[in-house]
């Protein structure tokens, strides 16, 4: 694996501009010039970010177009990166073409990837690295399809918001893995609500609460930050924690309900108060093993005054939900298929593979040359979530203006396998844990 020695994350952010500028200026049109409706024509895609998501997402994307072909994996793990590029060969061996010298690793194997001759990424690294590689992705004129969360602090959030105003201005599409919004229930349930269906929109809840998840042991000979990566979900660096990781999907939803006037841009709180800690997750065989939460309960209020109730938890033996509510005037809805009022609806139209249909709405754009920048929705939404994070860490009341404007970075100041880590073990092999009153939201 290498080590890239790059010293901010300003820098890094200039040499992937530099890597990448001589395809700039003409990649970012030549496909919607010369793809066509029916997928009749090539894409060419790199996967940067090969774990669980990234395989999911790549296949999603190969079974939403005929059209697709896969050139290049990049991973910052080399057991990872020949992994996927070896799965896909043989399950796909008429639409995969990724030779050795496509197989990327190490911390700087997204800038190889995005100059392999691609025409779009899909990107599922830890999200802690997503404006990053968006970023330079935007700048060499490549479409993108993100994961969710795109980032984890206020510095990623204002990364994301530059490069979508550049991929608007150079016409290129952007998807963000938020497929509840390709999905036929809410699609025809939130139009119904934009629609007055219930009236005034008074209360939001939304929820996600569920047993745990994953949890890596430290390897022998791994410097800190490559257990760090290896482990990425619980430390905030990298995931923001479950608000971000896995509750976005739930704010997002909770933000496209707000956005009745059609703008993705506005619709998210302006503040945020809430109380978290981190009560079990790190016990017993766990323990020493990160840093984040495992309870986060947040009142949102958006700018006209409408409140959100927001839920997430990990532990076990506890009540067990996924999914949102809305209360309105005339009635009330879960958003994803009923409304109970003044007037009683059920969805009765066809499913769908929402996470297919995320991929071809992307692609069908990119075919078509139609505006398509899920970007900021994507930003916002995964912003949201940070907001909600810094009210649980910090106990404070945060407001979305002065987070965004004054917020920092959770990312290393240097990139390299030996480098510093962002948190580090005290000498009893515990991570600090943020303590309200005691964390400093910006």
């Amino acid at each position: 694996m290498s080590e890239n020695k790059v010293s901010s994350r300003r820098d890094f952010l200039k040499a992937s501009t530099a890597a990448a500028a001589g395809a700039a200026l003409a990649s970012h049109v030549n496909i919607a010039r010369t793809a066509h409706a029916a997928g009749s024509d090539q894409l060419k895609v790199a996967l940067i970010g090969c774990g669980g998501r990234g395989n999911g997402a790549i296949r999603d994307c190969l079974g939403a177009d005929k059209g697709v072909k896969v050139i290049a994996v990049a991973d910052a793990f080399e057991d990872r990166a020949k992994g996927a590029a070896g799965s896909l060969r043989k399950e796909f061996p008429d639409r995969v073409d990724i030779p050795a010298d496509r197989v990327f690793a190490g911390l700087d194997a997204y800038l190889k990837a995005i100059d392999a001759g691609v025409d779009m990424i899909v990107t599922a690294t830890p999200p802690g690295f997503r404006p990053l590689v968006y970023s330079a992705a935007i700048k060499a004129g490549k479409h993108v399809f993100m994961e969710k969360p795109c980032c984890v602090d206020p510095a990623g959030y204002r990364t994301l918001m530059e490069a979508n105003a550049l991929a608007e201005s150079k016409g290129l599409k952007v998807g963000v893995g938020f497929q509840r919004r390709h999905t036929s229930q809410y699609q025809e349930t939130i139009k119904r609500l934009h629609d007055g269906a219930i009236g005034k929109i008074m209360l939001l809840r939304v929820y996600w609460n569920g047993e745990g998840i994953w949890n890596n042991r430290r390897r022998p000979g791994m410097t800190e930050l490559e257990y760090q990566v290896r482990n990425w979900y619980h430390f905030c660096w990298l995931s923001g924690d479950n608000i971000c990781e896995q509750h976005v999907h739930n704010l997002d939803v909770a933000n496209w309900t707000m956005a009745q006037d059609g703008d993705p841009k506005k619709a998210h709180p302006v503040e945020a108060n809430g109380m978290g800690a981190c009560t079990l997750r790190y016990t017993g065989d766990w323990k020493g093993t990160g840093q984040i939460f495992d309870q986060h309960f947040v009142e949102y209020t958006y700018a006209d005054g409408t409140k959100m109730l927001s839920q997430c938890r990990h532990m076990p033996n506890t009540w067990g939900i996924v999914g949102e509510a809305v209360h309105g005037t005339k009635g009330q809805s879960n958003c994803a298929g009923w409304i109970k009022g003044e007037t009683n609806w059920n969805f009765k139209g066809r499913g769908n593979n929402s996470m297919t249909q995320e991929h071809k709405d992307l692609i069908d754009a990119i075919r078509n040359g139609t505006k398509y920048c899920e970007g900021w929705h994507g930003a916002n939404s995964s912003m949201t979530a940070v907001l909600g994070r810094l009210a649980t860490y910090s106990g404070k009341l945060v407001r979305w203006d002065d987070a965004v404007a004054k917020g920092t970075t959770e990312f290393p100041a240097t990139l390299a396998w030996d480098a510093k880590a962002p948190v580090n073990p005290d000498k009893d092999g515990n991570y600090p844990i943020p303590i309200p009153g005691m964390y400093k939201a910006y």
